[in-house]
């Protein structure tokens, strides 16, 4: 169960909320007018602060929808791992079967590399062929090459999906193509970009490869943020009729980098629009602020059956968080999450909860935790005391045989 101790927070939630206020009291004649919450018209969308997983905004972020070609990221991620784990090579052809040409390539009438039926291509050309210009052929071609079938490849990437902490997406082919079965949520989307471009940085330069020769053809990138002078340098878009236009992009600006997602717009002009007022609109109303310094104790988790009731709970260095420039009239919600009561042996260290900040306009802000100090386990007589007072409050842990 999740464990709020609101009684240790309370005071440092007012002291936090006083520093903010005297902050936003200096800070406010200095900056621009407050910034009114954002509207859109894409059906789903989130922004992300690639660095510190901070939502600046979400719009139906949980709401499973066909993801079309941005699902070529996960293919791209199997893929990837592939190279990374030395299972296959840069330089290893695969060949272009029937069924990946029909289904994908030149009679699909679908996006396509065109790689000719029964030739081969190399796994660099094929990367390129899918992530550049989204062909379905060098997709399919991909997932025979690696594991026999499209079907045996959406196992993995399930499962590879699974492993970086997608929980709601479905997968049922490597190209995107309208299944009923593909599914993926705006808010998973960003998390993979994210993990992609921190995981991978030897092979993420090819999200930003404006051109793409192969054959006798030449295949622009159809990231359409590429082309603005935003700092963009990724990923992908997606469109099937089910799904309307759908975008995930990142951008670069002064040190800064944002992941946005868009999906189900009606047009492409309108896909790109919405991607760019949302990145305008996040490097320009969010700053970060500093809540503790290093070493400041934040608040403390129960612990049951230790020789203390209670460990402090500290930052990883100074805990900062973003939020809104400027807000009318500011109000947050911040409550320390963890899994608990905890059982020791607690150490010096631990990462143990985190610290979850909500603003008004629904951005979210979670700062790991940790142990500031170490918490041995107490005598017969303090978890004794311990499991009566939870029993009176219904709220007994499950022990362990040995306990």
């Amino acid at each position: 169960m999740l464990f709020l101790h609101r009684r240790g927070l309370r005071d440092c939630l007012i002291r936090t909320l006083a520093v903010l206020a005297a902050l936003f009291a200096i800070l406010a004649p200095q900056l621009a007018m407050a910034q009114g919450g954002f509207k859109t018209k894409a059906k789903a969308a989130l922004l992300l602060d690639a660095d510190t997983g901070a939502v600046y905004f979400q719009h139906n972020a949980d709401e499973l929808m066909p993801p079309a070609s941005i699902s070529k990221l996960v293919t791209a991620a199997v893929v990837f791992r592939a190279l990374k784990e030395g299972r296959i090579k840069l330089t290893d052809e695969f060949r272009m079967s029937e069924h990946a040409w029909r289904t994908g390539g030149a009679p699909s009438r679908t996006s396509s590399m065109f790689v000719p039926i029964n030739t081969t291509a190399t796994v660099d050309d094929l990367l390129k062929g899918l992530i550049i210009q989204s062909g379905n052929d060098a997709a399919i071609c991909l997932a025979e090459g690696l594991s026999g079938s499209e079907a045996q490849f959406a196992k993995s990437m399930a499962e590879e999906a699974k492993r970086i902490g997608l929980t709601k997406s479905t997968f049922a082919n490597p190209s995107g193509l309208y299944h009923a079965d593909q599914q993926m949520t705006a808010r998973e989307i960003a998390l993979l970009a994210r993990y992609l471009i921190r995981e991978y940085p030897e092979y993420y330069p090819i999200f930003s490869q404006r051109l793409f020769e192969y054959s006798k053809f030449k295949f622009f990138n159809r990231n359409p943020l590429l082309a603005l002078d935003i700092g963009a340098d990724g990923l992908k878009t997606g469109f099937v009729r089910e799904s309307g236009y759908n975008l995930v992009g990142s951008t670069v600006q002064g040190g800064k980098r944002l992941i946005v997602v868009v999906m189900g717009l009606a047009t492409e002009a309108e896909r790109t629009s919405e991607a760019r007022r949302l990145l305008d609109w996040g490097y320009r109303s969010f700053a970060p602020f500093t809540l503790f310094e290093a070493g400041e104790t934040v608040g403390s988790a129960r612990v049951w059956g230790g020789e203390s009731l209670f460990v402090p709970l500290t930052g990883a260095g100074a805990v900062r968080v973003i939020l809104p420039r400027v807000p009318e009239n500011p109000r947050l919600k911040a409550e320390i999450v963890y899994n608990g009561p905890l059982k020791p042996p607690v150490r010096q260290g631990d990462k143990v909860a985190v610290l979850r900040v909500i603003t008004q306009n629904n951005s979210v802000n979670e700062v790991p935790l940790y142990a500031a100090k170490d918490v041995e386990e107490g005598g017969l007589v303090r978890r004794g005391l311990d499991s009566l007072a939870y029993l009176a409050l219904g709220l007994i842990p499950s022990l362990k045989a040995e306990d």
